[in-house]
């Protein structure tokens, strides 16, 4: 392949500019970014707008306006989700160029420049899950109370957001490894079994009040 040829990673700012068709190329590429980490934050912005339609079809019909004032709340916080789900995108790809950066670094202070990296590369899953957490408990809300032809909808968006979940503790596993802080490591990989635990629980809400309509 020619040089001129070759595929080109796109900057972490430019990931979500990019149509589905691209990033999906992008994905297949051999390119370090998007990956996975990339991929749970897309993920987890389409649970959020899967989330936003249920509530969309349910805002205005007349047997639901009681609900309404809630239903509307739900729609913020779902929309101010996937908006940082866009973010945390971003700033996955950015944790692993610095983790790039940091193994090609050949200063007195690389291990100080590893930690660093090693520790946005945790920090950026764990936001993801805690979102992801805070998506699926908006879904088992509003799912007490939507428009039941979308229930299928709401059942996908939980099935995404448990995705996250479990896509981010596998960052957090692999990453933790790399700690010199076993305890710290151990912690981390703790809390992170805890929530993908939680993140099914919850799934499995959103199920059951679809699995009594559909």
């Amino acid at each position: 392949m020619a040089e001129e040829d070759k595929p080109v990673a796109p900057r972490p700012d430019e990931l979500l500019n990019l149509p589905v068709a691209g990033f999906l190329a992008a994905t297949a590429a051999k390119l370090p970014i998007p990956g996975g980490g990339s991929v749970a934050g897309v993920v987890g912005g389409l649970s959020a707008a899967l989330g936003e339609m249920v509530l969309a079809f349910t805002i205005g019909k007349k047997r639901y306006a009681d609900h309404a004032a809630e239903h509307e709340h739900l729609a913020a916080r779902l929309a101010r989700a996937r908006g940082m789900f866009a973010d945390l995108t971003s700033d996955d790809a950015t944790a692993y160029g610095l983790y790039q950066q940091a193994g090609r670094h050949q200063g007195d202070d690389k291990d100080e420049k590893m930690a660093e990296a090693t520790a946005a590369a945790i920090n950026v899953p764990r936001d993801m899950t805690a979102l992801a957490l805070s998506v699926l408990t908006d879904l088992v809300a509003s799912g007490a109370h939507c428009n039941p032809y979308l229930l299928t909808d709401l059942s996908a968006a939980a099935v995404l957001a448990e995705a996250v979940v479990r896509l981010s503790d596998y960052n957090v596993r692999v990453n933790a490894a790399g700690m010199d802080d076993r305890s710290t490591a151990d912690e981390l990989r703790q809390a992170s079994a805890r929530d993908v635990k939680r993140a099914e629980e919850l799934r499995i809400a959103v199920e059951e009040i679809v699995s009594k309509v559909v």
